[in-house]
């Protein structure tokens, strides 16, 4: 026994054993730091792919939100190009086809301060999708109806579905961007609401060739479509902290549409507005007959004024946002605007009526997404009042330019454009005491964009 315990098993086992213990913890500490790596590698593989699936995500949504904008604004303008028509078929004046224009911004103006509200209470996709689906209701509902009463009670659920859709995407997009990207998508909203409700009456005026009420079932069937796709791929934003501060009880509504941050970039949305509908709203009319254009003709003119003018924002809003600040950049659009509105009464062939129509609907469509850049950069956690307010104002603008227009065109055709001249000249003026008055905030917003 004593012999086995003098072995050298026995007195080296110990050494054996030390041996055996730190080889082998060697070799599970570096299996186990390859194994970290190779978590790791996975971890940023993960880390990249969830980063690709998200942008390839809010591009999809941008998508799909830009495209619920130009289908709800296309409604508004698909009436124009048939108004003509409508006009001989019910034997109505100028003043009653202004008034059934302005239904649609009725109803918006009425429904947009609440559906801003409803919008920060219950959610920006719920808002949405219930505008569309009440638009493809509308748009249905216009291209079946033969008496006036239905058309007007059409435009009127229109308005309201606008009204539900314009402030909660402004909202949802101010929740997806933050302030060095969302110059640059606000300009794409605005691209498709320009390109919607200019491009709605080329759109009527090719679709009416096959029946005057065929553009309505074509866009009521795009609503319909839009609304399903929205419930499908739209997903609630988390709100921004930027967006998500405590607003004081104690301001009101009224309150804060005058508050001097607001008030004159609301009034130079109504003074644009009001100088687009006047001009759109009876194109068709004062082209039908002043030139005898057809529903062909009004279509092709149009669109490509509109096609012309979306391109022109997409490629020069954010460059120009840049150099000059939204202030500048929106006091030229409506120098640029009034001059054409104005060269409208003037010219008469068709390649200058052509040229005309081409170039006035750039100056609109930098106008827009200029203001609601400022508005947006402004706004904090009121994007939703900001959004609605926005829509109110374009929809007074919408109200009283095609009622005033028809009040005015049954006296001359010429007296709409003569007046939408004089208030676009209006609002450069009032760009001049802005300046003064805004410049310190405006300078803030340009420099944080610039940054």
């Amino acid at each position: 026994m004593q012999s086995f315990a003098n072995s050298p098993v026995v007195k080296y086992f110990p050494c054996f054993l030390f041996i055996f213990y730190s080889t082998t913890l060697d070799y599970i500490v570096t299996i186990y730091t390859r194994m970290e790596k190779v978590k790791q590698m996975i971890n940023n593989k993960l880390v990249l792919l969830r980063g690709m699936l998200k942008m390839k995500t809010q591009k999809v949504t941008l998508g799909l939100l830009l495209m619920n904008l130009f289908i709800a604004f296309l409604g508004i303008g698909l009436v124009i190009p048939v108004l003509p028509t409508l006009m001989n078929e019910l034997g109505i004046t100028g003043t009653t086809i202004g008034y059934l224009t302005a239904a649609f911004a009725i109803a918006q103006l009425i429904v947009s301060p609440f559906a801003g509200k409803a919008a920060d209470k219950y959610g920006r996709k719920i808002m949405i999708v219930i505008g569309l689906f009440i638009f493809g209701i509308s748009e249905f509902l216009f291209g079946i109806g033969k008496e006036i009463e239905m058309l007007f009670f059409s435009r009127i659920l229109g308005g309201i579905s606008a009204a539900f859709i314009m402030p909660a995407v402004t909202a949802y997009i101010a929740d997806i961007t933050n302030l060095d990207t969302r110059p640059k998508v606000l300009g794409y909203m605005s691209a498709a609401i320009s390109t919607g409700f200019i491009i709605g009456p080329g759109i009527g005026g090719f679709l009416a060739e096959f029946g005057t009420r065929i553009p309505f079932l074509f866009a009521g069937a795009l609503g319909t479509i839009a609304a399903i796709l929205s419930i499908i791929l739209l997903s609630e934003p988390n709100r921004t902290e930027e967006n998500n501060e405590q607003v004081s009880e104690t301001k009101n509504s009224f309150k804060r549409v005058i508050a001097p941050k607001y008030l004159l970039a609301f009034i130079l949305i109504f003074i644009a507005s009001f100088g687009l509908a006047a001009f759109e709203s009876f194109f068709s009319l004062f082209v039908d007959h002043k030139f005898q254009f057809k529903p062909s003709d009004i279509a092709i003119v149009i669109t490509g004024g509109a096609i012309f003018g979306a391109v022109s924002q997409v490629l020069l809003f954010d460059r120009l946002t840049r150099i000059w600040g939204e202030i500048k950049l929106i006091r030229y659009s409506l120098l640029l605007s009034a001059v054409l509105v104005f060269l409208m009464t003037v010219v008469h062939s068709y390649v200058s009526i052509l040229l005309v129509t081409f170039i006035v609907f750039v100056g609109f469509d930098l106008f827009r997404p200029a203001v609601t850049s400022y508005l947006s950069n402004i706004a904090g956690n009121e994007q939703g009042f900001v959004g609605g307010m926005n829509s109110m104002f374009t929809s007074l603008a919408n109200i009283s330019g095609p009622i005033l227009g028809g009040i005015l065109f049954d006296i001359d055709i010429n007296y709409p454009y003569y007046f939408a001249t004089v208030i676009l000249a209006l609002g450069i003026i009032i760009t001049l005491l802005w300046k003064k008055q805004a410049n310190g905030t405006s300078n803030e917003v340009k420099a944080s964009i610039a940054n």
